[in-house]
């Protein structure tokens, strides 16, 4: 892995690249609160908790590692509170490790209540109102009181599109060069903050950037090899751009990354982006697709995705998946879990992201096991092909 400038004396964390097949790779990454196995996919838990998900409930399924979010802990329940448990992974009961996103792609989202400025981004806070400033600077300190096992730098996501007509060359170049610009002050912040602190090391991931363009991509990427970052990161893709154009950029850029440090593909995807970013080398993946789509009734399962709110399933018998080992799936049927959604009843959306989240992660161990026995491409076409089955 890089060795950032002035962190010589830091601990580090350790990735193990085990086996290869194609551009395909499983690893494992050690960090303070434990070891992650890649390609691994991370639930989202947006205010510290992964939505209708306890711990012991995502530890049960194989949730290696989870993701929190800058931003929103920022404002509530703010600093002060987490502080006094001595970090996030306490406060929220949660003893593996956590990924933090900068707050970059929040503050993208408030649009036009936003100010961004070569200093940072003011913008009205979306809970009472306050004026707030975020900068490289406070993202790094709000991660680091957090205890990120993985921090990433602040940047700023560039848009697929400004105003219906997509971004252009000059205005994605500009958008890059500020987040580079921020990344050498979030790398000197974070530095700072982590000097004399022992213990396995907790990363600082550079975020790659650059929007449709594969020549801003790799000037994005050589700049921040040079500042030098525990991982890296692809970012700016599903921002609404079509779905040929992320699988090019992704193409293009996930095998440029080093080799030696862990690749992460940020709010990405279905199970079949899922697949194409392993595919391509990625190690790492979030999004909000599992979770969200479970509270609306719609599942996802090895012979494609099951819309429980049709009422086709109203008398259905049978479980979502009866190869599935989720406890969903075990104890109950398509026709309870239909009645559960058309009721709104908590359980339905818990029972629902109960088996849509096992489905995600027992599709990354599974990769796993094809990457190390070196039949990915194999496995890749069966999955292809269950998939555009369709679910009875």
């Amino acid at each position: 892995m890089n060795l950032p400038p002035g962190g010589h004396n830091r601990a580090m964390p350790e990735f193990e690249l085990l086996h290869r097949d194609g551009q395909a790779r499983c690893a494992r990454l050690h960090l303070s609160h434990g070891v992650v196995e890649t390609p691994i996919f991370m639930p989202v838990g947006t205010y510290g908790a992964v939505k209708a998900m306890s711990p012991r409930e995502l530890e049960e399924i194989g949730a290696h590692i989870i993701l929190g979010n800058t931003f929103h802990l920022w404002l509530r329940p703010g600093l002060d509170t987490i502080a006094r448990f001595g970090g996030l992974h306490r406060f929220i009961g949660w003893e593996r490790p956590i990924l933090t996103d900068s707050g970059g792609f929040q503050v993208w989202s408030l649009g036009a209540l936003r100010r961004i400025s070569e200093e940072g981004v003011a913008f009205a806070s979306p809970v009472n109102g306050d004026r707030l400033f975020l900068t490289p600077e406070t993202s790094m300190q709000i991660q680091h009181t957090l205890d990120s096992d993985i921090a990433m730098i602040f940047d700023e996501c560039t848009p697929y599109e400004r105003d219906g007509v997509p971004t252009s060359f000059d205005d994605a170049a500009a958008s890059m060069r500020l987040s580079l610009r921020w990344a050498r002050r979030s790398r000197d912040a974070w530095n700072a903050l982590r000097a004399g602190v022992s213990g396995a090391g907790n990363a600082l991931f550079g975020i790659v950037q650059g929007g449709m363009f594969e020549a801003l991509r790799d000037e994005s990427l050589g700049a921040l090899v040079d500042i030098g970052f525990d991982g890296f990161a692809i970012g700016g893709l599903s921002v609404g751009e079509p779905k040929e154009e992320m699988l090019r950029v992704l193409s293009h850029s996930a095998p440029r990354l080093p080799e030696h440090a862990p690749r992460y593909l940020m709010g990405v995807g279905t199970p079949e982006d899922l697949v194409a970013g392993v595919a391509a080398g990625i190690d790492l993946f979030d999004c909000v697709l599992p979770t969200r789509n479970a509270r609306n009734g719609w599942l996802f399962t090895q012979w494609g995705d099951l819309k429980l709110r049709n009422a086709r399933y109203r008398i259905d018998e049978r479980p979502i998946d009866e190869q599935c080992a989720c406890y969903a799936c075990g104890r109950f049927s398509r026709a309870y879990l239909h009645h559960l959604q058309k009721v709104n009843e908590i359980l339905g959306a818990r029972l629902a992201t109960i088996h849509n989240l096992h489905y995600y992660l027992q599709l990354m161990r599974s990769m796993r096991d094809a990457i190390s026995a070196g039949r990915f491409e194999t496995f890749r076409a069966e999955f292809g092909e269950r998939r555009s089955r369709g679910v009875d």
